[in-house]
């Protein structure tokens, strides 16, 4: 089961119906006409058989002509089953295929250009690209024709927007304001807009326009009282502890928190699992240790995530985006899965900051740096990194792109506006990958550096696949580089794609088996003679399997390999001999408040040692649920109490070292006796 982004309202774009001309009909059987087979197939999309749904429309697609209107019709139609499939590549080749095949001046395919772009917003918000989403789904709502479909693409646009280009989201949902007031809605779908006024006004700051949209989704939704509670209720609630709590009033929001029976299984558990881990501080991302984030995700049936989506972020929303890439990756024992009872495994909320223990920079930022200082030596500036919201910058970037393609279409300073432009995060995906491959093409005429190159090629290969998540799809995209003599015979170049594909292999793995693969190319850039012992690149390498032997339990093998790189090794996990804890608080550590109102949950907490024995500078990195025990973990480690450790210089004892809590109630006390 997925969660919903797009609502597909009125008559429901997914199930149209409608008439298609066989224009051109190449073999028709002698059973059957071309309308017959259409209809069929249509009426296949209503049942839960995608297989037959799409031989369907494969076998409609060969009895239409190439490049006819009607062959435009059955591809777009074909596209929501491919996606249903899992098959988001090929979904979005048929839906644009089909779209370039509707004429623009036909009014009778309104419908189905609208169903196209809707299509493609859902893979792109899907696959995180809010960018491209916004995109699609702009085009979904200028198209679209009747009130409902209007009202579920400004719904989905909204709902990208709110992380891209909060300002546009405003005025999305004020657009829907007025089709809404000349409407009759349900309330489950005036709730849905209600909601995501909540986000909007939660991620700009607006915490009492937060708390009072989110109480208004609730009531449209029959308040806390209601029989039935679904994943709308619980959401709608969610979001209301959320405002509550950053408005400073705990006692209502964890009121609330208890009414989405987040914390609260009667059977099972929600554990940490094996692979859950929160995304290192620094790297391409630059993700900071005072961001939070709140993502929301649910769980298939095998264990894997099948969604997440970003709900709230502190630090803004690519920092949401990133957190909820993130937990893509994550992954629990299907076993345990399915001793947890469906709805808790299609809402899960957990709040996340990033970790300290192996912080690392950017590989990106330094093959940045070789193209900037390249076309500094050809006399070209590169503008500087846009002051504000980056949606602001896009027009500005735009037109300088529109300059210097005019004066010289090939030329360095074309090639330094695509550079700034495709460094905005809310350029479409698709788009962004177009400008990678023009810019690669023109850094390769003039003779760009390895490197330089990089700073196109690797993104645009990327950029280029819409499966990337998919597992394996990431290291078959940019394993061949590494061959490729451009880069294979530079040092810095090699290093660089061969981190990246770890980094992105990573992320996006289910299973930590695949670590072993990772330590053999990271390897390859540690022991690259070419490379001196303190590049950046090693170095990296170096952190990167340190961090991989800590997790897998080989503390001696990551204190060496970390004390190799040249830094100082006063991570706690690696430590020879880690302080011990030498006293912790019992049970009135558990929030009494949590407790009152019948929640369990759990927390990972980072935190330094001093050498006196202190705990400094601890915080929450994970937490479910979100908000509830974060403060009680971190208190847990201020009143615990650890071994002195001498240090000459009185100072840090080790740091970053993590620890995990659950919060259980009395087994009373979860039978509700």
């Amino acid at each position: 089961m997925r969660i919903k982004t797009i609502a597909l309202l009125g008559a429901g774009v997914l199930t149209m119906s409608g008439g298609l001309v066989p224009v051109g009909a190449q073999t028709p059987p002698p059973s059957t006409t071309v309308q017959q087979d259409f209809d069929a197939a249509t009426a296949l999309d209503a049942r839960p058989d995608r297989k037959a749904s799409l031989a369907a429309w494969e076998k409609l697609e060969t009895r239409t002509k190439a490049g006819s209107r009607s062959r435009g019709i059955v591809l777009v139609r074909k596209a929501p089953t491919l996606f249903a499939l899992n098959r988001a590549d090929e979904s979005v080749k048929a839906a644009r295929a089909g779209l370039a095949l509707l004429p623009a001046d036909d009014a009778s395919l309104a419908e189905d250009r609208t169903r196209a772009f809707l299509i493609l917003g859902q893979v792109a918000t899907d696959t995180l690209d809010y960018a491209g989403a916004v995109t699609a789904l702009q085009q979904a709502e200028a198209s679209a024709i009747t009130t409902g479909d209007k009202l579920g693409a400004m719904l989905a646009l909204a709902t990208a927007q709110i992380f891209i280009d909060p300002t546009a989201a405003a005025a999305t949902l004020a657009r829907s304001d007025t089709l809404i007031a000349k409407s009759k809605l349900e309330k489950s779908v005036a709730a849905r807009f209600a909601r995501e006024r909540t986000l909007l006004k939660l991620n700009t700051g607006d915490i009492a326009g937060a708390r009072a949209s989110a109480l208004q989704a609730i009531r449209l939704l029959g308040g806390l009282e209601t029989d039935k509670v679904d994943i709308m209720d619980a959401s709608a609630r969610s979001d209301a502890a959320i405002a509550f709590l950053l408005g400073g009033n705990a006692e209502e929001a964890r009121r609330y928190m208890a009414y989405t029976g987040a914390g609260r299984m009667v059977k099972g558990s929600f554990d940490p699992a094996a692979e859950m881990r929160s995304p290192d501080c620094g790297g391409d991302a630059g993700l900071k240790p005072q961001d939070v984030a709140v993502v929301e995700f649910n769980i298939a049936s095998d264990g894997t995530i099948d969604q997440a989506v970003p709900i709230y972020a502190a630090g803004g929303g690519q920092v949401a985006l990133e957190f909820a890439r993130a937990v893509k990756g994550w992954s629990w024992p299907a076993e345990k899965v399915q001793a947890i009872p469906a709805f808790y495994r299609y809402h899960v909320r957990v709040e996340m900051r990033c970790s300290t223990a192996f912080q690392r920079p950017s590989i990106g930022d330094g093959l940045d740096g070789v193209l900037e200082q390249w076309l500094s030596s050809k006399g070209v500036t590169v503008a500087p990194e846009p002051v504000g919201p980056q949606a602001a910058a896009l027009a500005g970037q735009r037109a300088e792109l529109a300059s210097a393609t005019a004066q010289s279409p090939d030329g360095l300073r074309t090639l330094a506006a695509i550079y700034r432009l495709t460094s905005n995060p809310t350029v479409a995906r698709e788009e962004r990958a177009a400008l990678y491959a023009r810019a690669l093409a023109i850094a390769k005429a003039n003779d760009a550096p390895p490197s330089a190159r990089l700073t196109f090629d690797l993104p645009g290969r990327v950029d280029a696949v819409t499966d990337i998540w998919k597992p394996g799809v990431f290291e078959r995209t940019l394993t061949p580089m590494v061959s490729e003599p451009v880069y294979a015979n530079d040092p810095q170049a090699r290093a660089a794609i061969r981190l990246i594909m770890v980094d992105g292999a990573v992320a996006r793995t289910r299973k930590s088996e695949k670590n072993d693969t990772a330590v053999v190319t990271l390897r390859q850039v540690a022991d690259d003679k070419a490379l001196r012992p303190n590049d950046p690149l090693r170095v990296g390498a170096l952190i990167r399997i340190a961090s991989i032997e800590e997790r897998n339990g080989q503390i001696d093998a990551a204190r060496a390999t970390f004390a190799s790189s040249g830094l100082t090794a006063n991570q706690c996990a690696i430590m020879d001999a880690p302080p011990k804890m030498v006293s912790k608080p019992g049970s009135e550590a558990f929030p009494m408040e949590a407790q009152r109102w019948g929640f369990e949950g759990w927390t990972q907490v980072q935190y330094d040692i001093g050498a006196d024995g202190n705990v400094v500078n601890q915080r929450a990195l994970l937490s479910y649920p979100p908000f509830i025990f974060s403060e009680a973990g971190t208190k847990f480690f201020t009143m615990a109490k650890y071994a002195k450790t001498y240090r000459p210089d009185g100072g840090l004892g080790c740091g970053a070292t993590t620890s995990r809590i659950k919060f259980l109630l009395p087994e009373s006390a979860r039978r509700g006796s």
